[in-house]
C-alpha cells in the first residue's frame, strides 16, 4: 500500500524519467512512460477517443494531439530533428488525488539543432523557457503519462525595451 508521501515521490520519478528520456533521445523508454488503453482494461484494436485514457500532448505552438500514434510520432520528430536537449525543470509542484496526479513546472530548455556546416558537432544553442502540466495516472505498472501540455514564457524583447525608454 502507498501513502500520500510515497505517491508524490512515484510521480516526481515518473516525471523525471520523462525529461531524461527525451535528454537521452530514448523513444522506447519514452514511449513506455505513456499511458496504453491496455493500461486501463480499454481494447486496444478500438476505442473510441472520447473513452477515458486517451492521452493528449500540446507541445509548444503546436495544436493537440490526441492518442497514442500521434502523440508518439510527435515525439519521434522532435528527437530526430533536435541533436541536443536538456531540461533544468524549477517550480516543481506534485498534487496527487487517487489514481490521478498533476505535476506542474517550468522546463528552461537548452536545445541544439543539426551542424548548420559540415564539421561542426552541434548547431547554435537556444535557450527557452516554457511552463508545463503533465497529468499521471496510476497503473498497475506504475505511474504513466496522460496528457503533456506545455507553453511557452513570453518575455519581452531588447528592442521593445529600448522602445519604451525612448519615450
Amino acid at each position: 500500500m502507498s501513502g500520500p508521501h510515497t505517491d508524490v515521490e512515484q510521480v516526481e520519478q515518473a516525471n523525471t524519467a520523462f525529461y531524461e528520456a527525451m535528454e537521452r533521445g530514448d523513444f522506447e523508454e519514452l514511449s513506455s512512460l505513456w499511458l496504453t488503453p491496455a493500461d486501463l482494461g480499454v481494447d486496444e484494436e478500438y476505442h473510441d477517443p472520447a473513452d477515458a485514457g486517451v492521452i493528449s500532448c500540446v507541445h509548444p505552438g503546436w495544436p493537440v494531439l490526441t492518442g497514442r500514434g500521434e502523440v508518439l510520432r510527435s515525439y519521434a520528430l522532435i528527437m530526430a530533428n533536435t541533436d541536443y536537449i536538456q531540461f533544468f525543470l524549477t517550480d516543481v509542484h506534485v498534487s496527487v488525488t487517487g489514481d490521478t496526479a498533476l505535476v506542474s513546472c517550468t522546463e528552461n530548455i537548452l536545445s541544439g539543432g543539426p551542424a548548420p556546416e559540415e564539421g561542426e558537432e552541434l548547431g547554435p544553442l537556444v535557450g527557452q523557457i516554457v511552463v508545463a502540466t503533465n497529468v499521471f495516472r496510476r497503473t498497475p505498472d506504475g505511474w504513466k503519462l496522460w496528457s503533456h501540455h506545455a507553453s511557452p514564457v513570453l518575455t519581452e524583447s531588447t528592442e521593445e525595451e529600448d522602445d519604451d525608454s525612448s519615450a
